[in-house]
């Protein structure tokens, strides 16, 4: 049994200042009915609690450390801008160097812009759409989650299923009168929406690769049927991956499955553990974004020079090691292999992975909801005091990183064998 006296004080403590004591609703681990583990330092695989219990790391902070904790390179790069000063609200020269390194990456991308969040991401790739589009829905599929903007929490998967809360309170009913739902995975379900009202339909956004309501791979022809009808209606495809990009493989989801959207919103990897995300696509639409065009995005913190020196020395050390994608996808499958061998529901795409407690196999939203969370709880629980940390949530994802050794993974299934 880990010793959790830190982390039960801290915990006390933070709820008296912050809502719910932490500042991302799954922190809260209320899912698993657990006490947060407060974390004191992280370095490579592993993350060590204010009560010095050690765990191997396979949330990675959502997903951005893929590189592990700490990498030297990228913590120095850190440290030498730091010094020059931490923002300027103006231009700087690796504003441009992070810009060159993602369109070089990602084929869709011919131009894009640097905002600080994920969730900042889809929101203003949607009104990218809606104003070169002069359009004003958008179609989004239940379960994928695509940050906390007002128009797309209808339905979404991440903190609102561990929460289990459908929509938020405080959105107004005309926020989301826009936003069509579909079922991930039907194509005859967005069909059906097209041939309603397909003239007003400005985009379709989704996770190529779900990842919010656990991990759920896209059915062969699934992409490439978004691809087809968006083609077939003048609407735009919006490719959300913040979770994705940089991870299934360096160019994303569009260099892994070969479909190619209109726009692509990128976070985690891309900041290298820092705030920083972005979004872009053809150079004819991103040039609609003021000052270019008549849509306005701004932000006094887009491309400051403390998050792109960070992702600058990430991505830079991923086009560097493409042997690294291979290794974590070969770690990923180990894992996976070890789960099904204990007859769970596994999904995998890369070092994407989730354990799902149901017999059924998931494909979509409705599938994904038939897990036992009771069951889950009772694993994270088995986990973390075996030192393995997982997410505290069914409904996310297992990340694995470059760091991640066969010694880690050997553990790790020795403890999955023991459930």
């Amino acid at each position: 049994m880990n010793k959790t006296e830190k982390s039960v004080e801290l915990f006390k403590e933070a709820k008296a200042l912050i809502p719910g004591g932490v500042n991302s609703p799954v922190r809260a681990f209320r899912a698993v009915g657990q006490n947060p583990i407060f974390i004191k330092k992280g370095i490579g695989a592993y993350i060590y609690d204010v009560d010095d219990n050690q765990y191997i790391d396979y949330v990675c902070s959502w997903g951005p450390l893929i590189l592990g904790h700490a990498n030297p390179r990228v913590i120095e790069a850190v440290k030498k801008v730091c010094e020059d000063g931490l923002t300027f609200g103006a231009p700087t020269e690796r504003e441009s160097q992070l810009a060159k390194l993602i369109i070089d990456a990602v084929p869709a991308i011919e131009k894009v812009r640097l905002v600080s969040s994920g969730t900042e991401a889809v929101m203003s790739a949607i009104r990218v759409s809606r104003g070169f589009t002069g359009r004003d829905k958008i179609v989004k599929f239940r379960g994928n989650y695509h940050g906390h903007s007002d128009g797309l929490l209808v339905k979404a998967g991440s903190g609102l299923l561990t929460e289990s809360i459908p929509d938020s309170a405080g959105v107004p009913a005309g926020y989301a009168e826009n936003t069509l739902l579909a079922d991930y995975n039907s194509l005859s379900s967005v069909e059906a929406l097209f041939e309603t009202c397909g003239e007003e339909i400005a985009a379709i956004v989704v996770e190529p690769v779900a990842a919010n309501m656990g991990v759920v791979p896209p059915e062969e022809g699934f992409l490439e049927g978004l691809r087809e009808i968006t083609k077939k209606y003048d609407a735009l495809l919006i490719f959300d991956e913040v979770i994705t990009g940089f991870r299934i493989a360096y160019g994303g989801a569009g260099e892994y499955y070969g479909v190619e959207p209109d726009l692509v919103t990128l976070g985690k990897i891309v900041g290298g553990g820092m705030p920083l995300a972005a979004y872009g696509g053809r150079r004819d639409i991103m040039e609609v974004v003021a000052p270019l065009g008549a849509v306005y995005q701004a932000g006094t913190l887009s491309g400051n020079p403390v998050a792109t020196a960070a992702g600058i020395e990430t991505l830079m050390i991923l086009r560097e090691h493409p042997e690294y994608y291979k290794k974590i996808d070969a770690n990923g499958e180990r894992l996976a292999k070890a789960y099904e061998d204990k007859g769970y529901s596994v999904n995998r795409v890369g070092s994407l992975l989730s354990c799902f407690f149901t017999n059924k196999r998931v494909t979509d939203f409705a599938s994904a909801q038939t897990s036992d969370t009771k069951a889950f709880a009772e694993y994270f629980k088995k986990m973390t005091e075996q030192g393995i940390y997982v997410a505290p949530s069914q409904f996310e994802a297992m990340f694995v990183s470059a760091v991640h050794s066969d010694e880690d993974i050997d553990r790790t299934i020795d403890v999955i064998r023991t459930l």
